[in-house]
This record gives structure tokens, sequence and C-alpha cells, in this order.
């Protein structure tokens, strides 16, 4: 518009049209724009600052287009300027939906017959049934008009016109240029008001081609009316069409132009009413009123206005009937003003043609009616472009030189491509990201057998959450999450850094730099950014998570309603991202699968679209068969959602969950050219991804006397001591965990290599070979190559040092053992327990048999250590809470540690041994011990040393609290404590056998280091059983609720999750009793005690009663998963 004059009702004013006949934009302009872009898209990851990132993409762009004139677009950059193209479109009412676009790449398509492969995907992923989803296909950038890729018609759905001999037209007018072009390239409709055009495609700027679209991809609406009475509009059988595919804009994103972008959303119902109306198109009002039979002669009877909103009625009344997606122009508007409420407040304006947003019904009956809009132009933007025709070259000369009777090029026309063609190419590009974490190793073996079966349709990718870039999760297509939940309730370590990281990428930076702790709440989780505190770094952590969202309180967003959708404010960064989530862990635990209900919460509050709900596997109970349920439920349901449901093999893809891809013939183990083995703890490092130290031991002794003992066991706690000087990697807080990687028994792994036929000796190093195949000019050559999953080594290190033989083998892996020349007996027996159900489960819990005892169990076996290499789990770290204070041990690093031995089959099988338990207890001062520090920051004593604490640590739970008490000492001598209230409460089974740690404690308390001792014994002679619940609720109910409520004390909690759980509910009843308080109120109270650090939990599985515990939960277990199988 210029002062004088208005140019807001041009169809196609000059600021939004883009004529490629201008010539190609100068170098400048453009890098004005791409600079420009940039800076937009860093700025909406929150990485705008970032100038590592952001600085070298800039700069790598601006050297792209001095060199050729233009730069070529990340995937994820063209996602984000598809949206925000959207998003400035002044011209579209529905843009509060801009986030939710799906974008496919088709940059790389050379043909038409690609482009047109493409086109049918887009269409039958937008119609869904009915249910329309946004989505645009982008075809390669324009670089030169005459090389450019274009879509000649308007919209992919078009119906044609016919010129008759009198002038008149049968048909759509706005497509009659068209449907003449068509005819001269010999295309011959039927000449009826519907028929479909067909698609006129350019590649590479060669002539245009023409395609039929299959009928099938094209879903279309019989027009009636909803009252009775009202027959007249079915003797019209008039239709339309449900997805509005508009192909004819450009879409210039930072500098770059497409020419070739078929888009759709939705209709709204008066876009259908006015091309069926509208003079310049079908032009059936007056047809219309005269059925209705309205007076027509006096305008003043407003027969029109009757016309169009009868018209209008029908059309959302036939859509709405079919289950197909429309809008009314009501709904459409108050979407807009909300989305333009919430723009204005985002980015302090929203572009906007009044002249096209004002509805043609009831204008003023809608908020836009009322609404001042400024019009501009915001690039990333959608720009019209001249109809090709109109300005295109024919290379054909035939075509040049005779307009009236042409002869051209064979049509490369495809009349009803196959479903099965359009899915295939639909999932070439359909990426599917599974997400790992795990601490064992099982979420890994998990993820890999569902990318196994979502490659039957998907490209399926297996990433470790701490690998995976979060800056790429809101441009996902689709995102699995796999992941177990460790101690109580945290994540596992590679899901730690992911899950805060994506808190501080999500919501920025804002962190306060003078303080300790800063506190992000959200889904009633708790994030936490702590400083060290003699440390300027900042780590971030998670606190254990009290509650997650259950399913029983939570919607899925697979069943929000289209109107819930269309209507809401703003949409979540995740809105157009599809989600699942699996968790693993044990009911034993208070926190079952804690981690993944986060996730699953968290993804779904950001709007991700639940595709299915959370899956659980208990390893106590039926965990193998739940995932194989879930795997097989949302791989349906994905393939659904991303229509590939009709032409995928679901009995072959399901299948593929029980088996493996190991096939014997293409793995070797060969003897390697250099006899010599890597450094053990160098070599760990590499494969588990971890910082290791070497250790040796200084000293270990015995804490319990030699009469500790009875029936089942021989009971022994030890202390470690071991060397750190050094080990830059060791350094810690009390109340943090060593990790250390343990070996297997040697007597295990010298019976395991005996069962093995191609064992080599114990001094012959080896290497696992893989078999690879690669193309060449003289066909496929397949050679061997070394497998990088171990490093050359011996079978004896292989199996004592990197492999797991004492975890039971999974179903998949009974599965091969089926396969290795067994009798028919044995191998039915092995297929039943390969089948991963109850039958297995019973198994496994029975006999929690190692590998050794299945080869013992199945003697018929033929085992060849290929299998072994390349099927066993990795033998994983084992954590112990670290037991001793820098302060006062320096140079040395501490462990209580319970050394396990126990008879499977609740004391009647074969004796077993704790694997890392049983290392550290026949380890010599001369071997290295690999070893690393876990965190546990909501496990540190508190910042200031003048609050009061509690500390109930029964049995080897009082590990942590020695490294707490020595801490005291240390600052005490120091002079740096003045002694402040830590009471201590000890529980084991003897006084005399079993007292841990005895007179260090009575030398700290006579130190002031410990305030207060209280202890608890549940053997001793001519006693009742006491616990340290009964000496809490008996003893000291007065002064625990002193400190936990008067004096803002903290609480910790060590040892075994039956433990933790009765000493929470004794908690509990001193609120209730001293504090006056309901159980509710007592509960918000411990609630508030997690929430603001003040109640610690350090809980481990693993004590003297695992088998009556496990054995207990996993009947509940069972009852459970039968009564929702009777549901």
């Amino acid at each position: 518009c210029a002062p004088k004059k208005c140019n807001g009702s041009l169809m196609q004013p000059s600021n939004m049209v883009c004529d490629p006949r201008d010539g190609k934009p100068s170098v400048e302009s453009v890098r004005k724009l791409a600079k420009d872009f940039i800076d937009q898209y860093f700025a909406s990851m929150k990485r705008r600052n970032d100038s590592e990132a952001h600085g070298a993409r800039l700069d790598e762009v601006m050297n792209s287009i001095d060199s050729t004139g233009t730069y070529e677009l990340t995937k994820n950059e063209l996602i984000f300027g598809a949206k925000t193209a959207w998003r400035n479109a002044p011209r579209c009412i529905g843009r509060i939906q801009w986030n939710k676009l799906h974008v496919f790449d088709c940059r790389k398509v050379t043909s038409t017959y690609e482009m047109f492969e493409a086109i049918c995907s887009h269409l039958k992923y937008a119609t869904n049934k009915g249910n329309i989803r946004s989505c645009i296909t982008f075809f390669p950038p324009r670089n030169d008009v005459k090389t450019e890729f274009r879509v000649w018609n308007s919209q992919l759905i078009r119906y044609a016109c016919y010129r008759q001999e009198d002038g008149s037209l049968v048909g759509d007018p706005a497509n009659l240029e068209l449907t003449e072009l068509c005819e001269r390239l010999g295309w011959k409709g039927k000449g009826g008001r519907f028929d479909l055009l067909p698609l006129l495609l350019q590649a590479n700027g060669e002539d245009p081609e023409l395609y039929e679209l299959p009928s099938n991809l094209v879903l279309e609406v019989k027009l009636r009316h909803p009252d009775a009475g009202q027959e007249w509009l079915e003797k019209m059988n008039l239709k339309w069409y449900a997805v509005p595919a508009v192909s004819n804009i450009m879409l210039n994103i930072g500098g770059v132009e497409f020419p070739g972008v078929p888009f759709n959303g939705w209709f709204m119902g008066t876009e259908i009413g006015r091309d069926l109306l509208d003079t310049a198109r079908y032009n059936l009002i007056l047809p219309v009123a005269e059925a209705m039979g309205l007076n027509t002669k006096k305008t003043a009877s407003l027969w029109k206005d009757k016309a169009i909103l009868e018209l209008n009625i029908a059309v959302l009344h036939s859509f709405q009937d079919d289950n197909v997606t429309i809008m009314d122009h009501h709904v459409a508007t108050e979407s807009f003003m909300k989305h333009f409420s919430n723009e204005m407040k985002l980015r302090g304006g929203c572009p906007g043609d009044w002249v096209w947003l004002v509805p043609p019904v009831s204008g003023s009956a809608t908020p836009i009616f009322h609404q001042e809009i400024l019009n501009y132009t915001l690039n990333p933007a959608c720009l019209y472009q001249p109809d090709p025709w109109h300005y295109y070259k024919w290379k054909d000369s035939v075509m040049k030189k005779r307009k009236n009777k042409l002869h051209f090029k064979e049509l490369a026309r495809s009349v009803l491509m196959t479903s099965r063609m359009m899915t295939k190419a639909m999932a070439n590009r359909i990426k599917a990201t599974i997400l790992y974490a795990s601490e064992t190793g099982k979420s890994y073996a998990y993820s890999k057998s569902l990318q196994e079966i979502f490659n039957h349709a998907f490209d399926a990718k297996v990433v470790p959450m701490d690998q995976y870039d979060i800056c790429n999760l809101e441009y996902e297509a689709l995102v699995l999450i796999v992941t177990s939940t460790f101690g109580n309730g945290d994540p596992p370590e590679n899901g730690e850094y992911f899950f805060v990281t994506k808190i501080i990428y999500l919501f920025g930076p804002s962190i306060a730099e003078n303080t300790y702790v800063i506190k992000i709440y959200l889904s009633g989780l708790l994030f936490i950014e702590l400083k060290h505190r003699k440390k300027a770094e900042t780590k971030r952590r998670f606190q254990s998570v009290a509650t997650a969202t259950p399913m029983s309180r939570r919607v899925s967003t697979k069943q929000n309603s289209f109107s819930n959708d269309i209507q809401s404010s703003t949409q979540g960064v995740l809105a157009n991202v599809k989600f699942a989530v699996f968790g693993l862990g044990s009911r034993a635990y208070p926190h079952f699968c804690a981690f993944a209900h986060a996730m699953d919460t968290f993804l779904g509050e950001l709007e991700g679209e639940r595709l299915m709900e959370i899956g659980e596997g208990d390893e106590l109970c039926g965990q193998e068969e739940s995932f194989r349920r879930w795997a097989q439920e949302v791989f349906t349901s994905a393939c659904d959602t991303f229509c590939l449901r009709e032409q995928v093999n679901l009995e072959d893809a399901n299948a593929s969950l029980s088996t493996s891809k190991f096939e014997r013939t293409d793995f070797r183990v060969v003897v390697h050219d250099k006899q010599v083995q890597p450094n053990v703890i160098k070599t760990l490092g590499t494969m588990h991804r971890k910082k290791l130290s070497s250790c040796r031991l200084i000293r270990r002794k015995n804490l319990q006397s030699e009469e500790s003992g009875y029936i089942l066991f021989s009971r022994s706690t030890i202390l470690i001591q071991l060397e750190t000087k050094n080990c830059e990697n060791l350094n810690f807080c009390p109340g943090d965990h060593l990790g250390i990687y343990p070996r297997n028994d040697p007597d295990l792994v010298k019976e395991l290599l005996s069962k093995i036929r191609d064992a080599t000796d114990e001094n012959t190093v080896v290497v696992l070979e893989a078999k690879r195949e690669k193309r060449s000019i003289i066909g496929n050559l397949k050679y061997w190559e070394e497998d990088t999953r171990l490093p050359p080594c011996t079978l004896n290190m292989a199996f004592s040092r990197y492999l797991d033989i004492t975890t039971p083998p999974t179903p998949q892996l009974l599965k091969l053992f089926s396969e290795c020349d067994v009798n028919q007996e044995e191998s039915k027996r092995l297929e039943v327990l390969s089948q991963g159900q109850s039958e297995y489960e019973d198994w496994k819990f029975l006999n929690n048999p190692n590998l050794i005892e299945v080869l013992n169990q199945f003697p018929s076996i033929q085992l060849e250590a290929a299998l072994l290499l390349k099927q066993l789990p990795l033998l994983q770290a084992r954590y112990y809470s670290i037991s001793s204070s820098p302060e006062i041990f320096p140079g040395e690093i501490h462990c209580t540690v319970s050394v396990v031995t126990y008879h499977t089959r609740g004391g009647t099988g074969p004796l077993h041994h704790g694997v890392c338990s049983s290392y550290l207890n026949s380890i010599t001062d001369d071997e290295e011990v690999a070893c690393f520090v876990r965190t546990a920051p909501t496990f540190h004593l508190p910042l200031k040393d003048n609050i009061p604490c509690i500390l109930v640590g029964p049995g080897t739970g009082i590990a942590p609290f020695r490294s707490f008490w020595q801490q005291r000492l240390a600052e005490i001598r120091k002079g740096a404590h003045n002694g402040c209230t830590m009471a201590l409460l000890f529980g084991c089974r003897n006084p005399n056998h079993d007292h841990l740690y005895k007179q260090e404690v009575a030398a700290a308390m006579k130190e002031g280091a410990i305030s207060h001792a209280y202890t608890a014994f549940s053997r001793e002679k001519g006693k009742p059983k006491r616990y340290v619940q009964n000496v809490i609720m008996s003893e000291i109910p007065d002064f625990v609720y002193d400190i936990v409520h008067e004096k803002k004390g903290h609480f910790y909690v060590c040892g075994d999750v039956t433990m933790a759980t009765e000493v929470n509910k004794t908690l509990l009843k001193i609120l209730c009793i001293k504090g006056e308080m309901t159980k509710e109120k007592a509960q918000e109270f411990i609630n508030s005690m997690k929430t603001e650090e003040r109640y610690h939990e350090d809980i481990f599985g693993v004590t003297l009663r695992t088998y009556e515990v496990n054995r207990s939960v996993r009947l509940k277990g069972k009852e459970k998963s039968e009564s929702l199988s009777h549901k």
C-alpha cells in the first residue's frame, strides 16, 4: 500500500509474489535472508548464544552462498522453516496448528515418477481415513528456472472444466486452462462436473508429464442436508474432495526458494460453499435456490443468503457425518484469535490479511471482523508464483510450432499405482528413533528387538539417550523410548543427562548463578541444579521421582478430539511428534518404572501424540511377554498412524521379536595376528563409554565374627579399602557410589570353556569376525571384517571380564541354542522357553540359572565361541555406597560389601555367588580394579553443617553413613564444626556377631561426630525381634518428630526396599500421632520433605531375603497380570 492507495484487496499484491522471470535474487539479498533465518533457527533452540554451533553454521552458509549463490538447508532447518512459513502466512486462518505440520523431505527426487510417488504418499498420509493431517512435501529447490521442479496443478486434487460448443462450461472454471492443457497433452476426461484432473508434474526443467491419481487415494464427500424434507440437495448430486492440498505456492526459506511444495491443511466449510456458489466457480447459487423453492425474483427476499446458509449447513453436516475433518467459520475465527493473542505475547506481532481472514458468511458475527490486524510479510514466507504454462518454454519442437494439433513424446502415465509401491516409498522416508537408557544393558537389548520389528515398515535407528542431540527431538516423526529405572526411582546414568538437558533446552538457561540449588518443577517431578561446593562448575542432576502421573489420571493424547485440539491457544514443542514409552523395573521397588512414567508424562505435557499408553515390564513377572505384547501393539498403532498397515505383513513383523538376526555362517573366531591383549581398564572404559580408574587393594577386613551365619548362608561382610592415588576421575563426596567392573568366577569360566567345541587354549588371542558385503563393478563382494564389539583377547579374558555368563539367558539366546545341533527332546523344550512366556518366567525365577547350568540342563547343545562372543550381554558394573571420607582417608576409597551367596529354588538348588562381592572377596593387592564414581547429589550431607540429621541404616545400609560421620570428624578436627545432631539408627541380627563398625561408632560419638546411636537386633537370644522401625516408633518418636518437623532436619534411609518401606510407614504414623495430622496431610508432609531434599533414600535390592521378597512381589504381579487379562 501507498499513502494514497490501498492494495489490500488485490489477489496477488507484489510483496506476496515471486516471479522467476524477474531473474535470480542477488547474492546480497540471499545472504541477508539466510543470516536472519539461521539466527531464527538457533534462537528457537535456545542456542543463539552458542557461538560455536551458531557461528560455525553461519560461516558454512555464507561461504556456500558466496561460492554458489545458494546453500542447502539441513533436515531440521527445513522442518523449522516450513512450520515458520505457515506460522507467518497472513492469509491462513488455521495457523494455530503450525507446529503440528508434518514434513516430507523429497529434495532428492530426480524424476516426475518419483515426484508422483511422493505425492501419493503425501495424500495417503494427509487423508488418514478422514482424520485429516496437515503435511507438506518438499521437492528440490529452485537453482534456475530452467531446471525447476513444479506441480503445475494449483491443488493436487482438482475437478476438470470442459468448454462446450455453445461456450458454456461444465465443471470448475478455475481449472479451465489446466484442463485444456492436459487435453492437448493427450488426456481425455469424461465430461462430467466432478472429473478428477491428472497431475501435471515437471522435474529438472524438463517438459511436464501426466499422471492420473489412483482413485483410492482421493476421499470425496457426497453432500446432503441434515433436515428431513431437504431431498433437493441429494438430487443435485454434489460432492467435494476432503483434502485441500495447495500445490502452486512457493516457499522462501532464508533465501532458498522451493517452487514445488504441495501443502494441505483441512477445509473450512465456507471455502467449499464459495467454490460451489461463486459466479467465477461452479455458479450454483441460482440452481440451489430454485431447488429449494425460493423466490429468486426479488433480492429483498434474501434468497441468495438463504441458499448460501443452507448449502454451508449441508457441507458441514456431510463432512461431519462421514467423519471427515472440517471447521466451521466460527470455530476457525475463534481459534485464530487465540493464535493471534498468543503471537502478540510471544513475538510482539502477528501478520494477517483482514480481507482474507474475515469469513464470507456472517463476517460481523466473528471476532476477527472487529480486530485491527497489520498485514506484512515475514521470512520464511509463502508466496504466489505465476502458473508455469505462462512462461515455460517447451523443449518438444512440435509443441513449439503447433498449438492446436500437438504431438509429444510418449506420456509417462501411471494407472493405479499399487499400494505396496506407495507404502515402500513412504516408509523409506519415515524415521523411527528409538532412545534407550540402561544400567545393565537390558533396555538396549529390548531396543534392538524393537528396531527389528519397526524396520518392517520404518527406518528405525537405536540411540543411547546420552548420545542423542536433544535439538532434534521436536523434528522427529516417531520416537520410541525404552528405559529402566535405577535405584529409588532415578534415571539410569545415560538417561539422567538427557532428561535434564531437555529441561534446560526447552525452558532456557534461566539459572541464578549465585545460588547453590536451582529447582525446576514439572509434572510432579523435581530437577535440580547443583554447584559443587568447592568447584565452580555446575552439575545438573535429577531428583528421585516421588510421583508420576498415573495412567488412571492422564488422558492419552491419542484420544483428544479435533475440536479441542484446534481451539487450544498454543501448540506444544512436540505437537508433531508421535511417541511411546516402555519401562523396565521391579515391583520390589516402590517407584516401579518411575523414570519411564516421568518420560511419558513429560512428553505428553509437551503435547507429543501418545501412540499408546506406557508399557511396563516387571523383571520378577512376565517382563519378556509384556515387552513383546507392547512392541506388537505399538508397531500396529504406528503403522495405522502413518497409513502403512494395509501392506505390512504383521505376522512376519511380530515374529521378528522372537528371532535373532544371528547367522552362524556370518561370524567366525580366528586367531589374531598380534598375540597381545589390550589393557583391560582402557578396554572396559571404551566399551562402556566411561572414564575408568585403576585401583589396587590396600586392605580387606571381615566385619563379622565367624559365628555369624544361618542354615542357607555363610554370611560375610567385608570392608574393602582401595588405593586411589593418581586417579583424577575418582573425586567424590560422602554419599556417592563407587561403580566396579567385576570378574566372573574363574571356575565358572573354566567350565564354560570346556563346553565350547571350538575353544582355543587360554593363552591364544582371538578376534571375532563378521562377514560383510559390498557392491563393486564386478558384483557383490563378500569379505571378513573384525567385529568391534569386543577387542582382540583370549576366550578366557572375554568370559572373565567382558561378558556376562551368570545372568539367565534371554528367550532369544535360548532360541539360538535350540538351533545348535540339539537333540529333538531338548530342542522342543528350548523352543517352549524361547517364546518368553509364563513357562520361561517360571523357569527363570525358580532356577535363576547361569549359562553353565543351562548348558548342563541341555547337554546336547553344540556351542561355538562366535555365538557367545556376539550374543552374550556385556558384564555390567556393580554399585556400592562409598564408606569413607576423602578428608579422613586421602588417596583411598572404602566400600562395605556383603558377600552374596545363596541357593536357588528357595534354598534347595545349586549354590550361587554374587559376581562382584565374590570378586572383591578374592582379589589380591597386585590386581587392577576398574572403578568409577557415580555421584548421588540427592544423598549428600546438608550444605549447612548446623542442620540436624537422622541416619537409618541396618546391615550394610550403614555404609554411606560411615562416610558421613568421618566427614563430620574431619570438620570437627579442623575446628570448622561445632557439633550438631547426627543420630544413627543401626540394625542387625545379633549384637555379638553382626554389629558393624561398633567401635568406630563409639569413637565418633566420643568426638562429637555422632550425637545419638540406637540399635535394633532381630535375633538376640531370649528377646523379641526388633527392627529399626520398631525402635523409631517405640523409643524415639518425639525425638524424630522434633527433628523432621520442628527443626526441619534431614532424614536419611539406606538399605533394602522392604525396610525402607516400613520406615516410611513408621514416620507417617509418627506425624499422624505427634503432629495430629490426617494420613493425607502426613503424606503431603513427607512428599514436601522429598521436594525440599530433606528426605533421602538410597535403596538396593539384593539382600539375604531377596528370594522371599521377590517371590511375594512376583505372586502379586502375576495376580495383577491375570486380573488385567480377564478385563
